[in-house]
């Protein structure tokens, strides 16, 4: 089976649109950064330089310094498939990550998002 294009789009061009995604729901950039670097266990200089850098999403998910241990508590449906469900683990954290970015778009409680009991 073809490997699918998504993996191969760089994290560059898909931020922006996840920037506007937040912004023009009336959320900040910050807490795009907050729930991306809680998933991946990218600091700020590791998101910007794998946007400068131009990776795409195999790499940035490849490099991530530490899968946060309870991505696997980010459930429900993203593109019409629950994300839970999904067998690939790269497509999984890929779409973990636009989940993430839905709920704070959506202006869902940080510590949900995070999914913390504080």
């Amino acid at each position: 089976m073809a490997e699918h294009r998504i993996f191969r789009m760089s994290f560059a061009s898909i931020y922006p649109l996840y920037v506007t995604k937040v912004e023009r729901k009336g959320h900040a950039k910050a807490e795009l950064d907050q729930v991306i670097t809680w998933l991946t266990g990218y600091d700020q200089s590791g998101l910007d330089r794998a946007i400068d850098s131009g990776v795409d999403l195999r790499t940035f998910f490849a490099e991530a310094p530490a899968m946060n241990p309870s991505a696997d508590l980010i459930t429900g449906v993203i593109c019409g498939v629950r994300v839970e469900e999904i067998e690939d683990p790269l497509m999984q954290q890929i779409r973990w990550m636009d989940k993430l970015v839905d709920e704070v778009a959506r202006g869902k409680k940080m510590t949900s998002i995070l999914r913390s009991h504080a």
